[in-house]
């Protein structure tokens, strides 16, 4: 079988998900640069679980020469975390986060995805199912006991208790005695759902690190989940409504900017204009959304930011979330952040383009998959000597923090932005 594309091919899929993305599907040469990107493929040592082979794979179901409910092929699209880490390796520009999303809704017709993926997607994409949820996990990690379940449960359970006890911060806040810069601009903040239900602190230290570096704060009514989740699944049309709603509330306020913490949530946002490019009514409206978008280190990056001392002496290190480095292409920026706070001994990780496996509810779907891709990252940050590790984005945060108490390591995790905003308590 040539790998080359070939235009006369026939198309067994008209007006699918997929026949949509066939541009993309023919741009791959199949050069092979993005296999050592691809965690799947460096941990699994599969052709099938690399991007060149999903794509065959693609092809072959387009072009009717695999059926489409061939369960391999579900398989191996269903282990693909999404990290788009392959996009920046590739020459060519194949566009394979839409192409990954096109082929999971394409499949997803025929057969819906397995019931836990169903029933969480349901979960976020209704607030009066969320609320409730994140509400509960609030009072469970109250107790304290998640932090004891973690070390105690069997396998997946176990996890399970330690994303969650993942989610406190291991700094206190603290509000900035630093003045806020010369006026800069006007934001507002993406609240997100699991950021607003299980990362609050690092909302308030979002908002105290953008004060004093000039940005004026205003909050947004009316938005909700970004939709990443139902998009990355394949639920596109749930994505886009999801997306509608988002993109009517921040038509509402005229801040220049929308501030985002979520690395996941950032690269969603920013794609708006993507996602609802056949629909003529929201189109043009999601693209001037999109265009506002910016992840909250850019603009932290873009004011200076205001350099602070702080009394903390950590030994930190960074891991980029993939979303921000891939998806965003978004790298310098949390560096420029993290080097304002100046007693912070900063290192560099070995290998932090690299996933840590969460890519959203992956870990919770595809856990042997996910702890293949967990472990290396596990030994990068041993080898550091790091006493916290920071990260832009929930998953990772949870995903990260789990491994390392599931470990036995005292290394903790912390968004960058708590960082500089607790160095600006001490200023």
């Amino acid at each position: 079988m040539s790998l080359l594309p070939n235009p006369a091919a026939p198309c067994a899929l008209p007006d699918s998900p997929l026949a949509h993305v066939r541009p993309g599907i023919d741009a791959c040469v199949h050069c092979g640069f993005c296999l050592q990107a691809c965690p799947t493929y460096v941990n699994l040592e599969d052709e099938n679980d690399s991007p060149r082979g999903r794509i065959l794979l693609m092809r072959s179901v387009l072009e009717g020469t695999l059926p489409v409910d061939d369960p391999d092929v579900r398989t191996h699209i269903d282990r693909c975390l999404g990290c788009r880490a392959c996009e920046t390796a590739c020459p060519s520009g194949v566009p394979y986060g839409h192409m990954l999303e096109a082929m999971r809704a394409t499949l997803g017709e025929r057969k819906p995805p397995p019931l836990l993926a169903r029933l969480m997607l349901a979960v976020f994409a209704h607030r009066w199912l969320l609320a409730p949820a994140l509400l509960g996990a609030r009072l469970l990690r109250a107790t304290g006991l998640p932090q004891v379940l973690a070390r105690v449960l069997p396998a997946r359970a176990g996890f399970a208790m330690a994303m969650l006890a993942s989610t406190t911060s291991p700094i206190r806040r603290r509000r900035p005695r630093a003045r806020p810069g010369a006026p800069r601009a006007t934001v507002t903040t993406l609240t997100g759902c699991v950021m607003r239900g299980l990362f609050a602190h690092v909302h308030g230290a979002t908002h105290d690190a953008l004060t004093v570096n000039g940005y004026r704060v205003v909050a947004t009514r009316g938005q909700g989940c970004c939709g990443a989740l139902h998009a990355h699944a394949g639920d596109l049309e749930t994505a886009r409504a999801l997306a509608r709603t988002n993109v009517a509330a921040f038509e509402r306020t005229d801040a220049e900017y929308i501030a985002i913490n979520s690395a996941g949530c950032g690269a969603m946002i920013k794609e708006y204009g993507d996602l609802l490019a056949d629909d003529p009514a929201w189109a043009d409206r999601a693209r001037a959304v999109a265009a506002r978008a910016r992840d909250v280190s850019e603009l932290l990056a873009q004011a200076g930011p205001t350099p602070a001392t702080g009394t903390r002496t950590d030994r930190v290190t960074y891991d980029a979330p993939c979303h921000l480095l891939h998806a965003q292409r978004v790298a310098s920026p949390p560096l420029t952040m993290l080097a304002a706070v100046r007693a912070i001994d900063l290192v560099a990780l070995e290998d932090a383009d690299q996933c840590c496996g969460s890519a959203g509810i992956y870990n919770l779907i595809e856990p042997e998959t996910s702890d293949a891709v967990l472990t290396p990252k596990l030994a990068r940050i041993a080898e550091t000597n790091a006493t916290l590790v920071a990260t832009g984005n929930p998953g990772c945060l949870m995903q990260l923090g789990a491994g390392l108490l599931r470990s036995g390591s005292p290394v903790r995790v912390v968004h960058p932005v708590e960082l500089l905003a607790d160095a600006y308590a001490d200023a």
